[in-house]
């Protein structure tokens, strides 16, 4: 069985989508995601520079966008992914990439959310000086325990020995000062404290532009980063996707699930890496590739052919 799974925020990097634009219908479909975010990807995506696009605000409708147009490069036509039988998931901002590949919504209407979450996002960590920061290591329990005892919320739960801690930029400093017993602490560089309640505002914006969504239901096995779950209501995806901008991201039950589910390869879209990196320590035995650049797409089919499953499949219940 195939798992395809979709970054977050933090996995852009300067000028990575340059080389995808040297492939036919690549730059047309950045530039018709990008009319629908009201930005520049492909300019973004190739020529603004680190600090461009860490803003939020540009970096999280680019991070879907570039998840969009790599897997219609690798699986063109509307109905060559749902051929495959694959079990779709994806790190915080990432879901909403999952969605739309799933059919819940289209690409357009993902990254007009997405762009709306970005700009609520970026006003909210505007109201109070917030950050994360990773805690590498330590015995789990202890880490969490540490993470709340100072305040903090424990915000992705990455499994594979990490977890990123949320809250005032003075709550981090306390935790690196004095982190949990064989943990490091390394402040990271984001905007705000997201999936966290600081994040409240972010979440009536996008329950706003949500509001009029007519979602269907995932023709894929689509899972939440809520609970791991499958979720096969179209409506209750949506909803799940609001609500999980001020909650935590539990990526560790998504990959318990997709080991429970039996997958067998385990493929990240661009910008791609981070989750790879994750599965191999948590997921041992998985077949993974990271699909970085146009270089990546022979083994990345090889990937589909070996593990895919070209009988039609539905979605598996998972959120009873």
């Amino acid at each position: 069985m195939l798992a395809i799974v979709c970054p977050g925020q933090g996995s852009q990097t300067p000028g990575f989508l340059s080389p995808w634009l040297e492939l036919d219908g690549v730059r047309a479909r950045l530039e018709a995601l990008g009319d629908a975010a009201g930005l520049d990807l492909v300019a973004h995506g190739t020529e603004s520079d680190a600090d461009t696009i860490k803003d939020t605000a540009i970096a999280q409708p680019l991070i879907v966008a570039a998840g969009l147009v790599t897997a219609g490069a690798l699986l063109p036509g509307d109905s060559a992914l749902s051929t495959t039988g694959s079990v779709l998931a994806g790190h915080s901002v990432g879901e909403f990439t999952a969605t739309a590949l799933a059919g819940v919504v289209s690409g357009e209407q993902a990254i007009q959310l997405v762009a709306t979450r970005g700009r609520a996002m970026a006003e909210a960590s505007a109201v109070t000086p917030t950050g994360m920061a990773a805690v590498l290591g330590g015995d789990p329990d202890d880490v969490l325990a540490t993470i709340e005892q100072r305040g903090l919320t424990a915000a992705n739960v990455n499994g594979a020995g990490q977890v990123v801690a949320a809250g005032t930029l003075e709550q981090i400093e306390a935790l690196r000062a004095d982190p949990p017993a064989k943990a490091r602490v390394i402040p990271l560089q984001v905007a705000g404290a997201f999936h966290t309640r600081h994040m409240t505002p972010a979440v009536e914006a996008l329950a706003a532009a949500a509001a009029d969504l007519s979602p269907t239901d995932p023709t894929l096995t689509l899972l939440s980063n809520a609970d791991g779950r499958a979720v096969t209501d179209g409506a209750d995806v949506v909803t799940r996707l609001v609500r999980q901008v001020s909650n935590p991201v539990r990526w560790d039950q998504c990959m318990a699930t997709l080991v429970d589910l039996g997958v067998t390869g385990l493929l990240e879209l661009a910008p791609a890496g981070t989750l790879v990196g994750l599965a191999k320590r948590a997921m041992p035995g998985v077949e993974s590739v990271a699909l970085k650049t146009p270089d990546d797409l022979d083994a990345a089919r090889a990937l589909v052919a070996t593990h895919g499953d070209t009988a039609t499949t539905s979605p598996r219940e998972g959120n009873q």
